[in-house]
């Protein structure tokens, strides 16, 4: 049943992405939006939220060209022919203000119940460790600031994080869900965290475990190295 309803969706939006009509292309901007190739990680903000000036605080300080971009994307821009200039302007404005108000409804009860069914159908991906054993990601970003760093995908088992496999996923900025949400996720949803991976990687040779020791003075002599290095000494032939 889901494979159908995304199928139709789809569809749908080859259909508004062909339309060379302003009033269709903008009656679905959202369905557009989340549907559209690289924005598989987006969940669909309810237009209730958008709607509410509370929930978009200072907003209008960050982001060019906003009340375009929010007509743009509550479907209320006017009928008005926009040149194409202007369109692509509004367009890159109303991407990144959806972003940012996405970062903060995704850490609302509605938003979570909405990245939890993309969690449960692994929608993010799953963990590339081999011990994690497939478990699902959850989309983070290391800082709240936006334009500073990509998306990364956390693991709840390993307690680490990756970077996405999709170089088009690559592209999507951390601050459009922000350093907190995973770990809402867990603490609104507890059952959710897996008991840690107990298993570890253990370097043999042979079948033999490396010792300590060895590891020890393979570290010692990298910083002798170094310290050469630094010295202009040149290590003897």
């Amino acid at each position: 049943m889901l494979s159908v309803k995304l199928n139709i969706s789809r569809r749908r939006l080859n259909e508004l992405s062909s339309t060379d009509s302003d009033s269709e292309y903008c009656k679905y901007w959202v369905e557009w939006f989340t549907y559209a190739e690289g924005n598989e990680y987006f969940c669909d903000v309810d237009e209730e939220y958008i709607l509410d000036r509370f929930n978009l605080t200072n907003l209008s300080n960050d982001v060019p060209n906003y009340l375009q971009a929010l007509e743009m994307i509550t479907d209320r821009l006017p009928e008005k022919a926009l040149s194409n200039e202007e369109r692509d302007q509004v367009e890159r404005s109303a991407r990144y203000l959806y972003g940012l108000i996405h970062a903060r409804y995704i850490i609302t009860t509605q938003g979570l119940k909405k990245m939890l069914d993309k969690f449960k159908r692994g929608d993010f991906g799953r963990c590339p460790r081999v011990y994690c054993h497939q478990n699902p990601l959850l989309p983070v970003g290391i800082t709240d600031v936006p334009s500073q760093k990509g998306v990364k995908l956390y693991c709840c088992r390993c307690e680490d994080i990756y970077n996405p496999k999709s170089r088009r996923h690559n592209m999507i900025d951390g601050a459009f869900f922000g350093t907190s949400f995973p770990h809402m996720l867990l603490q609104v949803y507890p059952a959710l965290k897996p008991a840690p991976s107990e298993q570890r990687y253990v370097p043999r040779i042979f079948g033999f475990k490396l010792h300590a020791i060895a590891e020890l003075h393979r570290w010692q002599d990298e910083q002798r190295e170094e310290q050469k290095k630094r010295l202009g000494i040149s290590s003897p032939t």
